[in-house]
């Protein structure tokens, strides 16, 4: 009988992707099958479900982690990671077959949205070291934690999701009310004043749209902060300043195509420590996640979890690692 900690334990949304997590999972199973992956699966049933079954998990031994969701399931399982205190986060292997509607985390690691390439990833067991983010902010007058694996955003950011969250919960989210959401939020959000210190020097002080602050590339399905490296130990910082709508329509492609900093308006920066303020407050959101207000201090935790990557993905970090020394 194989040993609990090279079993893999498998924590399914099923709710994520319009349903997918639970439609799809039988199909996932049998490829995990098939490539002689043994899996124990278990179903969230309420949000941060998937944060206690990771801290239980490791309780029990499990030393193999592997999400069937989306970028907030996965947001939910590195939090347990660093809840649990029977080992060091970086001894729990962590694998995704993503099934959530962008996939932001799993596109910076070159794995396929394809369940079979995904699942060939994993049998593969190629694994890199990422940093993981460190967010303190305000909420209901006490200071809050959070770990970061993927982007945070304030500002037009944290004004989209908490539109498209009301939606969701309301399951009236589709490909066109999604599109409402960004037009009308874009419209109806105003700047707002900000001051950002990057490792204790002020970076900016004046009105600004959205700050994106990312571990990995991808937020939204966008190219945000293509000039992010997952195992630097520094944020990539993206400041967009207020701009007008015709601006954003002519240069939308470099959203997309990793160009945003062509964008004037789009300012680039880089540091281990940030921390902003506003006047009025701001909301941040992290991992897809909405959490509390301004002030807001980052940090980062170098290479603090591994992850499964692709081939090509662990070829290229390999080469890096190399030119770097």
């Amino acid at each position: 009988m194989e040993p609990i900690e090279q079993k893999w334990f498998v924590i399914v949304n099923p709710v994520v992707g319009h349903g997918r997590g639970l439609d799809d999972f039988p199909l996932i199973s049998r490829l995990l099958r098939e490539a002689g992956i043994h899996a124990e699966p278990v179903f969230t049933e309420h949000k941060f479900h998937a944060t206690e079954l990771t801290v239980t998990a490791v309780r029990e031994g499990y030393r193999r982690i592997l999400v069937v969701g989306g970028d907030g399931t996965l947001h939910e399982v590195v939090n347990g990671l660093f809840i649990q205190q029977e080992v060091a986060p970086s001894e729990v292997l962590l694998a995704m077959v993503p099934v959530g509607t962008d996939s932001d985390w799993a596109r910076s690691f070159g794995t396929s949205t394809r369940y079979q390439d995904a699942v060939r990833n994993i049998a593969e067991g190629y694994s890199f070291l990422q940093d993981v983010g460190v967010v303190s902010y305000e909420e209901a007058h006490f200071r809050q934690t959070r770990y970061v694996v993927n982007v945070a955003g304030v500002g037009f950011d944290s004004a989209l999701l908490r539109r498209i969250t009301h939606l969701k919960k309301k399951g009236r989210l589709n490909c066109l009310r999604r599109l409402w959401c960004v037009l009308s939020t874009y419209f109806g959000y105003k700047a707002t004043g900000i001051k950002i210190w990057v490792d204790g020097h002020r970076l900016y002080n004046g009105l600004l749209f959205s700050i994106a602050l990312g571990i990995c590339k991808y937020d939204g399905g966008m190219n945000r902060l293509p000039d992010a490296v997952a195992d630097d130990g520094l944020w990539d910082l993206s400041l967009v300043k207020p701009i007008h709508f015709w601006h954003v329509l002519f240069r939308f492609r470099y959203l997309y195509n990793g160009d945003i900093y062509r964008i004037r308006h789009v300012r680039h920066s880089r540091g281990s420590r940030v921390r902003i303020e506003s006047s009025p407050e701001v909301s941040v959101e992290v991992d897809g996640e909405l959490l509390g207000e301004t002030p807001l201090e980052f940090s980062i935790l170098p290479r603090a979890i591994r992850v499964v990557v692709s081939r090509s993905f662990y070829e290229r970090s390999i080469e890096r690692a190399a030119k770097r020394g």
